[in-house]
């Protein structure tokens, strides 16, 4: 009996780009998780891997099947698998941790020394079906709409760095309007502060950090965002940073708008090492900073739900394109010429 196959979008070798390929249907194991995937966002980190960066040659390891944001229906599941049923919608935590190291026993698995990425370390969600371990399925709440279920993993990161620090009542600044800056946005307001003073260079981001809810979007090549921001905070600067850029730049401007006493929660990524004056800018300063990786597995799961539950999250801006995963090719130009922030693809048909 020939053996059963599906599509899948492919990094077959140490390239720029990919394929879409006709591979096995994964088998899972007695405690993992076979679900159809209806909807599969895509990733900074997939624009990374298409493009064959240096990072990506360090850590990826062709062939592999790509992607990690995704919703889907549980198709089958392993004979020692309780709580999920087939029938099920879910999404995943795509973050694997091992359990035994000393981060997972103090409760931060989210740090697991042993950390392993569905997608980037094994076959990920840009396939017709996709293998999880049953612990890392998230059922999704009814009320969470299809394409919003799909951006789950992203949507944590942003929650994880708002909520890692008071922000009721507080001033923000978000430095880098990416997909990620651009939901830090909506959460921050969705939670009650006050205001929040957005930068970046992309206009067509700034017009979309004012559509979710940024009171103020600036451009740092054409305005001092320093001076603008203690300007508007009555010379004190802002109660919290919230770094999403991972620019030396933004990051510099970023630390010189946080007031005395504040809080800085880093999420993006830089390239190179940053340099900065640590005296002035923390131990002077006072300030706490914090380093965000993924999400709390699984406090930010149960935040983010409760929060898309009660409506308090609008994030129809992000989304453009629905496409077929044969289309990706069309898929990463868009986003790499930065025309684009939330690109679907559904690889068993088309978006109801």
């Amino acid at each position: 009996m020939p053996t059963a196959t599906m599509k899948a979008l492919r990094k077959m070798r140490p390239e720029r780009g990919a394929q879409l390929e006709a591979v096995s249907i994964p088998r899972i194991g007695p405690n993992e998780v076979l679900v159809r995937v209806r909807a599969a966002s895509i990733c900074g980190t997939d624009l990374h891997i298409y493009a064959w960066d240096p990072w990506s040659a360090s850590r990826v390891k062709p062939p592999l099947t790509f992607g990690h944001e995704f919703c889907g229906t549980v198709e089958r599941v392993g004979e020692e698998v309780t709580g999920v049923a087939p029938g099920d919608f879910v999404s995943a935590e795509m973050h694997v941790n091992c359990g035994r190291c000393h981060q997972c026993r103090v409760g931060q698995p989210h740090v697991c020394q042993n950390l392993k990425i569905i997608g980037i370390d094994q076959d990920g969600c840009f396939a017709e079906l996709v293998r999880i371990p049953a612990a890392n399925i998230w059922k999704v709440d009814p009320a969470i709409p299809e394409h919003y279920a799909a951006i789950l993993d992203p949507l944590g990161n942003a929650v994880h760095t708002v909520l890692s620090g008071e922000i009721a009542g507080q001033t923000v600044a978000v430095t880098g309007c990416g997909p990620i800056g651009l939901m830090a946005i909506a959460v921050a307001k969705a939670c009650g502060c006050s205001t929040v003073f957005a930068t970046e260079v992309n206009p067509h981001r700034r017009a979309l950090a004012l559509q979710m809810g940024a009171d103020e979007a600036l451009n740092p090549a054409e305005t001092d965002v320093v001076a603008r921001v203690r300007a508007a905070t009555g010379g004190t600067g802002v109660d919290v940073l919230l770094e999403m850029s991972g620019h030396p730049a933004a990051i510099h401007q970023g630390f010189q708008m946080l007031r005395a006493g504040g809080r800085a929660s880093l999420l993006g990524v830089s390239s190179q090492p940053v340099e900065f004056d640590l005296v002035a800018d923390i131990i002077f300063k006072g300030a706490t900073v914090k380093g965000i990786y993924g999400r709390k597995m699984f406090e930010t799961w149960v935040q983010m739900t409760a929060l898309l539950k009660a409506g308090k999250l609008k994030l129809e801006p992000l989304f453009s394109e629905r496409l077929a995963l044969d289309r990706f090719a069309d898929a990463f130009s868009l986003l790499q010429g930065g025309q684009a922030e939330k690109i679907l693809f559904y690889p068993n048909g088309s978006p109801r």
